[in-house]
């Protein structure tokens, strides 16, 4: 697959009518006015055209800029086998830092053993939300294998992890209520939070410092208050101290949640998370958030805490009541994958070495890795989008797949590559890796903002 580089190949008069494009879209959204009143069907007024809307006309003119200066889509690229440290595009195999794979469960026989088997006797779905007439025995066997492995009385599992946290956050809180989180905060816990038309306020990201002092000025104002964290964050790959946020929702009386959708299989010495990984009792938090779609080699999400709080989100949280049950197959895996996960310890271990490696030679070599701890998630972060996607197109190149992470994900001075670890990779491969990402940086930047040439001050 053969790139261009820098702008080669933009011609004078494609590059004026990309900045004619971009003008007009600016001059567009300054003298945007109210919308005329709709016209009524009698009228012959045609279905509305999606493709009017201003913000797909912005990303095609996005994705045409892009196409100009040579910058493949990286997304959406179909992955034709099982993704692991290596994966297979295009038949072609490629070293493989976009999969949560993290200790290399998906795809383990016993894994697939036991969701084979769930489907020899229960089918490929239950066919009917739990409370009607698809409560199978292996759910409760999964929330058992979950509960044990986060040390509290109960889980309830549900068919999505980004459902889990909005169903349960909106029936959780209520309109006299306050959810205060980190700001870099997963989108279901926002999305949460506005269903439940609680108020919400951001910390900034990990300073409880500032989530103390808004706490001190804002509890008293509300019924119910819940803190929201991460257990590892998705973006950073850092994490919370979490023995101080206990000591901090104690003292101002709010619920504590932890989503820990990749904080499972990679911290503490057995995978349990940050509760195992600072030693702390994990009955100190109320709220126990996860995903099985991760390390536990499944799809859906789960909330660990007490029977009370189970029993609660079970008899009343919509995304649990009016939704099918996890499928056979998923729940069996996922439940074979926590026993793994257990018994073998050293899968652990090798993620945790494979991160430390990383994050060693990315400093070694100049890269700016960000806050990240070197467990699962290592970003290299870029500063632009444009560079961002040019060194993941580079890198795809040269056989290596990782996915860039830009605007508006992130801020656009935060772009980056987003580096999955697993425990799967090679030494070879991580050093390969790392040596061609400095490499294919350094010469972006010797080229100079892509932008800025592209749009000379438009």
């Amino acid at each position: 697959m053969t790139k261009q580089r820098g702008i080669g190949g933009l011609t004078g008069g494609a590059k004026d009518q990309l900045l004619a494009d971009i003008r007009s879209a600016k001059k567009t959204r300054k003298e945007r006015r109210p919308a005329p009143a709709r016209q009524s069907a009698k009228a012959g007024k045609k279905a509305f055209d999606f493709s009017e809307l201003d913000d797909v006309k912005q990303y095609r003119m996005q994705r045409a800029a892009a196409e100009l200066i040579g910058i493949d889509n990286p997304f959406f690229r179909p992955h034709e086998a099982l993704a692991r440290d290596t994966t297979l595009i295009g038949n072609q195999t490629y070293i493989n830092f976009a999969s949560y794979n993290y200790l290399g469960l998906n795809g383990h026989p016993e894994v697939a053993e036991a969701a084979t088997e769930a489907i020899r006797r229960y089918g490929t779905t239950v066919s009917a939300s739990r409370v009607v007439a698809g409560e199978r025995p292996f759910h409760r066997d999964l929330e058992k294998a979950l509960a044990d492995m986060h040390g509290v009385e109960d889980a309830v599992v549900m068919v999505s992890g980004h459902a889990t946290n909005v169903t349960s956050i909106g029936h959780l809180m209520g309109p006299n209520d306050l959810v205060i989180c980190d700001a870099l905060i997963h989108n279901s816990i926002t999305e949460g939070i506005k269903l439940s038309g609680a108020a919400r306020m951001l910390f900034p990201h990990d300073n409880l410092d500032a989530l103390e002092e808004m706490l001190a000025n804002h509890r008293s104002r509300f019924e119910r208050v819940l803190i929201a964290v991460e257990g590892l964050y998705s973006m950073d790959g850092d994490f919370p101290d979490l023995p101080r946020l206990i000591e901090i929702k104690r003292r101002h009386d709010a619920w504590l949640m932890v989503d820990e959708a990749h904080s499972i299989g990679v911290l503490g010495e057995t995978g349990r998370g940050i509760a195992e990984y600072f030693g702390t009792d994990p009955t100190e938090v109320e709220i126990w958030m996860g995903t099985l779609s991760k390390t536990l080699s499944g799809c859906g999400g789960y909330i660990a805490g007490s029977s009370a709080l189970v029993e609660y989100l079970k008899v009343g949280a919509p995304g649990f009541v009016f939704s099918v049950g996890i499928a056979p197959p998923v729940g069996a895996a996922s439940a074979k994958a926590v026993e793994i996960m257990l018994r073998e310890p050293h899968r652990v271990e090798a993620l945790r070495e494979n991160g430390r490696l990383f994050l060693e030679l990315a400093a070694e070599a100049g890269l700016d890795t960000g806050p990240s701890m070197g467990y699962s998630v290592i970003p290299v972060i870029t500063g632009d989008s444009v560079s961002a996607a040019m060194l993941s197109n580079s890198l795809f190149e040269r056989g290596i797949n990782a996915l860039p992470i830009i605007y508006p994900a992130v801020a656009e001075k935060s772009a980056r590559l987003r580096f999955f670890i697993t425990s799967e990779h090679t030494r070879e491969q991580i050093r390969q890796t790392v040596a061609a990402t400095a490499e294919e940086l350094g010469k972006i930047r010797e080229q100079g903002s892509q932008f800025g040439k592209i749009l000379g001050g438009a």
